[in-house]
Parts: C-alpha cells; structure tokens; sequence
C-alpha cells in the first residue's frame, strides 16, 4: 500500500522518542498539518513545530501515538509501565511501535492494549537516518488493516509506503529480513571492492560499474553514507526469531562477525577517489591555509 500525504489537521499525533529518526519524522508529522507533541527523556530536545510535553500523560492524549525508543524494556515501560500509555490513554487510540524490538514484545503489548481498548500496532522502520531526514522512511507493519490504514493518514507524512504484513509483530519480523539482507550486503560488497582492488582495480570505478549491472542495491550506492552501527542488536534477534522456529542463520552468524572489521573510517579510505596530482596534501605536502588533514 502506498501512503498518501492526506492529513487531518483535527488528528493529534503524539511522538516518544525525539532521537536520530524520531525529530525528523515528528517534524513531518507537525509540517503536515497534524497537531503534534512529543516527549523526551533529554530536556535538550525538541523538533521543529512540535510542542513538547512533561510526560507520557500529555501525549497519550493524541489519536496516534509514534514511539521510538531503543529497546524492549524502554517500549514496555513507555507502553504500560507505570504512568504508560496504557494507564493515561483513551479508548481507540493508536499506538504504533516503531523502535526495533521483538516481535513478542508488540504482541503482549498489543493483547494488553485490546483489554483497554486501544489498538497497538507495529510498524517498523527502514531507510534509516536518512530516509526519515528526507521523509522516504519504507514502513513494515503488523496489525488489522483497518487500523493501519486510520494510522496511515500519519505514516502519509513522512513515508513513501507503508506495507501491512501480517498481524502485530509482523513488521519486526520483516525488519529483521530486511537486516539480514543489509548486513550481508555490506561484508559482501566490502568484500568483493577489496579483492579487486588487491588485483589491481579501483575500489569507486568498480562500484560505478557495478551499479549498472544486476548486482545494483542502494547499499552498494550509499556504503560511505552508512554508520554500521546496530548490526549486534539486528543480527542478535534475528537469530533468536529463527531458533524459535528451528532455522540457523550461517550467513547471518559469519556477517555478525565480519561486520567488527567494517568501520566507517576503512569504508572511507576504500571508497575515495584519488586526488589530483597537486592538490593540497598530495605526496605529503602540507595542508594550505585554513585546510586540514
């Protein structure tokens, strides 16, 4: 399903949760045209048109409420710990997990909120930091239809699609999918750019190649964009998910265990393109004015 940016300026959409993806996704929220607050464990934070809040009880007041925090413990307390939104919210509020937990998190939670009457739904996110900074955030979600589809109003706002997979905890199970793929991508690619480069090829006129034949991915074209950080906590629940069900993970284990060779620095250094003869630094000349190493 495609999202479409169709929003309720009636609809007051609450965000837990200002970090990395949450400000820019609460700033489309709010430049969307819905009423939004927000609210934050850090007194430093904030997003642009968003009013902030003292606590979990001012924005379970919202019809839609967004969290992202960083684990399971963190959305339980938000959720129904005490003072939760649970204990503060109303009947027929939405909320939608959107941090990277355990599937069974989003279902207890969920079978919690229905015993109140409010609908908790997961819906994971991919694209990471910079989709959400440039409001192309691809949604994996786990919930009944109809409830994602009022929620889609919001998901409009800052993402190009939202996808109903399954029922609760079917986005987390294919945000962990997604991140196998990744982190494999990435061992491979590194992999593949170091070997060639061994025997002779430049690492960025490969990789340009590349990208015009079937081995092309956003991966591939966005490497030295990348933190690489996450891939323990990622490929930690993957594994355990698959246990559950009898699989093994080879690829996923041995990608566990390249990814603590993969820095953003040794990416960089793969990736330049060399400079010109003469520019400054060239041959161990020193940096002009107002430059650095």
């Amino acid at each position: 399903m495609t999202a479409t940016n169709t929003a309720r300026p009636t609809t007051t959409v609450g965000h837990v949760g200002l970090g990395a993806m949450g400000r820019p996704i609460a700033e489309f929220v709010a430049r969307a045209g819905f009423d939004t607050v927000a609210y934050d464990l850090s007194p430093d934070a904030g997003a642009r048109g968003v009013r902030m809040v003292d606590g979990l009880a001012e924005v379970a007041t919202s019809d839609v409420v967004i969290v992202i925090v960083p684990t399971d413990d963190d959305v339980v307390g938000v959720v129904a710990g005490p003072g939760g939104l649970l204990e503060h919210g109303h009947r027929d509020m939405i909320v939608v997990i959107s941090a990277s937990v355990r599937p069974e998190t989003c279902r207890e939670l969920a079978a919690k909120g229905a015993r109140l009457g409010v609908h908790v739904i997961d819906a994971a996110l991919t694209g990471g930091v910079r989709g959400a900074e440039n409001g192309e955030i691809n949604l994996l979600v786990g919930g009944p239809r109809e409830v994602a589809d009022r929620a889609g109003e919001v998901f409009g706002a800052f993402a190009k699609n939202y996808h109903v997979l399954g029922d609760v905890g079917a986005g987390q199970v294919a945000k962990s999918a997604n991140n196998l793929i990744h982190w494999a991508q990435i061992v491979a690619i590194d992999e593949a750019l170091r070997m060639a480069q061994g025997l002779g090829v430049e690492p960025h006129a490969l990789r340009r190649a590349l990208q015009e034949g079937p081995t092309d991915s956003r991966t591939l074209r966005e490497m030295e964009q990348m933190r690489f950080t996450w891939y323990v906590k990622d490929i930690e629940i993957a594994t355990s998910l698959a246990a559950a069900t009898g699989h093994t993970l080879p690829v996923a284990t041995l990608s566990r265990r390249l990814m603590d060779g993969v820095t953003v620095a040794a990416m960089h250094e793969l990736l330049a393109e060399p400079r010109e003869s003469g520019e400054p630094g060239e041959r161990g000349e020193e940096p002009g004015p107002g430059e650095s190493r």
